[in-house]
């Protein structure tokens, strides 16, 4: 099990694939699994993988609340596809010389008879990945929209919030939620297409609104 080594090519495209018909590393929410991948990284993956961008993106946008997901942080290994080896501890002098890494450092001299393997299996784990139907990965939000004070226009702040406009986002039903002091929030639903619309790209053009509003933030979120 394992997804090889996540900084090499190969690597790369195994975690694409393996995230082509999932949106998180393990089960149906974002966990410790999906950090210690994230981790692993270091850096998004290039734009044309991606399963594996749009996963990154998503998984960047819980920067903040890592520490409270729930798990427990498992070796590199434990995840990924069962079918490929597993090469994150490799590098171990109990290894065997004609042990075969499949995803090795490509500065390592590899055997023909190791290379052929490796893209056999390659072949074989993308032929069955390519083989299963897309699915739309989408999420039902809920944000909370803040205003500046009790004199913001909330009707022209749901406007603009409202002319917000993306491939892959639908907005819902909204409504005004005290908070205190007179003022008002606006509390408002969209569904997403996750590997299209992120909850920073939201944010962002929401609060460009600068003279309405103040801050957004996700009160809710739940996979569809």
């Amino acid at each position: 099990m394992g997804f090889g080594d996540l900084k090499s090519a190969a690597g790369l495209r195994v975690l694409n694939d393996f995230l082509a018909d999932k949106s998180y590393i393990e089960g149906y929410v974002p966990s410790q699994a999906d950090i210690a991948v994230f981790e692993a990284l270091g850096a998004p993956p290039p734009e044309d993988l991606y399963h594996a961008l749009r996963w990154y993106n998503h998984i960047k946008s819980y920067e903040k609340q890592k520490a409270s997901l729930p798990g427990v942080k498992k070796p590199l290994g434990k995840y990924g596809p069962p079918d490929v080896e597993d090469t994150t501890g490799a590098a171990t002098d109990s290894k065997d010389d004609d042990d075969i890494d499949l995803f090795g450092s490509d500065d390592e001299e590899e055997s023909e008879e190791a290379k052929k393997l490796r893209e056999e299996r390659l072949a074989q784990y993308e032929s069955k990945k390519s083989k299963k139907p897309a699915v739309v990965a989408k999420s039902s939000l809920l944000l909370d929209v803040k205003p500046w004070d009790d004199e913001t226009d909330m009707a022209k702040l749901e406007e603009c919030v409202r002319s917000i406009q993306a491939d892959g986002l639908v907005w819902g039903s909204s409504k005004l939620v005290p908070v205190g002091y007179g003022i008002k929030k606006l509390q408002i639903q969209c569904v997403v297409e996750d590997d299209k619309v992120g909850t920073d790209m939201l944010e962002e053009r929401i609060t460009a609104f600068e003279d309405y509003v103040q801050s957004m933030d996700v009160a809710a979120f739940n996979k569809i």
